[in-house]
């Protein structure tokens, strides 16, 4: 490893036990109730939102490798590759401030709107920086990668840690990695996110609440997904 990757294997490192650390107790106690609540109801209706997830993401992963150049980053080195990550994050986090101030300002008709404009979002951003860090997504385990980053950004403890475990042992592990689990996928997130979006519904403050959150919850992706390529490519780098 040269200079700048021993740098960046601390900063990796750092993030990984960031990661493994507990979550606060209000968010464990919010997820404790928001498990409550998935116990009533009916499993028909778990089904249809698991499906409608499924599509609506397959939808997404479509559309945004269609989009994304593969070759924007070529020949870079590490140092500008996280540069011209930021830059992603940064254009992606305006975009998304502007969704949800805009969805939230809207009632709740556009609040309702915001769920899948919002994933489109991220989805595309999980494009952009895949291709940043050279990662060609037109193979399927780098799309299953990518589903798994998102996973890894917008989960619980356990399956939070669980996911880091494949992340870290991704050269070995993906060949056992089919297919995602999209019920714990689309229930995990919704728990995640649940609250805040309820918050976004509110008269008033509702484009407020939206813009701050999205911000936050594209920050919060940025910093996963820069991370997890990261690592993958110091994997490969030659020891000192």
């Amino acid at each position: 490893m040269n200079e700048y990757e021993l740098t960046v294997y601390e900063e990796v490192e750092e993030w990984k036990r960031k990661i493994m650390r507990r979550s606060g107790m209000m968010n464990r106690l919010s997820k404790k109730a928001q498990g409550k609540i998935n116990e009533f109801i009916p499993e028909k209706v778990h089904e249809v939102m698991t499906e409608s997830i499924k599509a609506m993401v397959k939808a997404t992963l479509f559309g945004s490798q269609v989009t994304t150049n593969m070759d924007q980053a070529r020949g870079m080195t590490l140092a500008e590759r996280d540069d011209l990550a930021r830059k992603k994050i940064s254009t992606f986090q305006k975009t998304a401030i502007i969704e949800g101030a805009g969805t939230g300002a809207g009632g709740i008709l556009l609040g309702l709107a915001d769920f899948p404009l919002l994933l489109t979002i991220k989805m595309k951003y999980l494009f952009e920086t895949a291709a940043v860090y050279g990662f060609d997504t037109k193979n399927y385990d780098e799309r299953l990668f990518i589903l798994h980053v998102f996973q890894l950004a917008f989960s619980s403890d356990e399956i939070r840690k669980n996911t880091l475990y494949e992340i870290e042992n991704w050269e070995t592990r993906k060949q056992a990695l089919v297919e995602m689990d999209w019920r714990q996928f689309q229930q995990e997130y919704r728990d995640y996110i649940d609250l805040v979006k309820m918050l976004q519904l509110v008269p008033g403050i509702g484009a407020f609440v939206g813009a701050y959150a999205n911000n936050n919850l594209l920050k919060h992706l940025g910093e996963t997904a820069m991370n997890a390529f990261r690592l993958r490519i110091l994997q490969k780098a030659p020891e000192l």
